[in-house]
């Protein structure tokens, strides 16, 4: 009989990330220097468990048009397939075609970091994205049509009482279609998830990131693969 056990090894990697946001709330002072931990302990989750094709990093988003999004904290894009990833000065700039998904990462969930989170999810969405046919041994298939570009926001904890309740659904369910967030952790209590059926939070057993992640993956995988970029669109920049 096997000495592992597959609810040991998925609690513990939700006690991991857990008890990482918790040191970066306790042990750091400066509110900015919090946020930059939250981020890191989720930019090395994705890195950890994500499929290669995935790349996790802290990135400004560019289209073919010369617009650019705002920071992103977590910006999820393919890695395997585009070129014109950009760093300069520490800072990533990536184009709008690679984006599979985009959260907000903060210590705690509140209607105004959830504000925020809209905002930051609406500039990536309204930057223009190509697509091109895609060459194949056989002839062409057409170009693929865009898919959605998930959003959403990481936490510690929740302000509200109870953590994951009415109020947070209603925040959520406000603004456009650009705004919408899909998905967020919030580490102590609970995850959620919007659909077209609406928005549900849950707490899976005290151990939302892990759930978190599982679902995360789920629908990556159901994006399929990004769009085939036109690198010529971002050519006509030279002249």
């Amino acid at each position: 009989m096997s000495e592992w056990s597959l609810p040991v090894l998925l609690a513990g990697l939700h006690k991991d990330i857990e008890q990482q946001l918790s040191l970066a709330r306790e042990a750091l002072a400066h509110p900015g220097t919090k946020g930059d931990a939250s981020e890191k302990v989720w930019i090395e989750l994705f890195r950890r468990y994500l499929p290669e094709r995935y790349r996790a990093e802290k990135a400004h988003v560019v289209d073919s048009n010369g617009l650019f999004s705002q920071q992103i904290d977590v910006v999820i894009f393919d890695r395997q397939y585009t070129p014109l990833v950009f760093e300069l000065h520490e800072q990533l700039i990536v184009p709008a075609e690679s984006i599979y998904a985009v959260f907000e990462a903060k210590q705690t969930l509140t209607a105004a970091h959830i504000g925020y989170a809209k905002e930051k999810a609406a500039s990536v969405r309204k930057l223009h994205r190509t697509s091109l046919p895609i060459p194949y041994a056989g002839g062409t298939y057409a170009s693929k049509p865009l898919t959605g570009i998930l959003a959403g926001i990481l936490t510690f904890e929740s302000t509200w009482s109870p953590p994951l309740g009415d109020t947070l659904i209603a925040s959520l369910k406000s603004g456009t279609a650009e705004e919408a967030l899909d998905i967020g952790c919030v580490a102590a209590h609970g995850m959620f998830t919007c659909d077209d059926q609406g928005c549900h939070s849950i707490s899976p057993q005290g151990k939302p990131a892990t759930a978190f992640l599982l679902e995360l993956i789920a629908r990556l995988q159901s994006l399929g693969t990004v769009a085939m970029i036109d690198t010529r669109a971002y050519a006509r920049w030279l002249s």
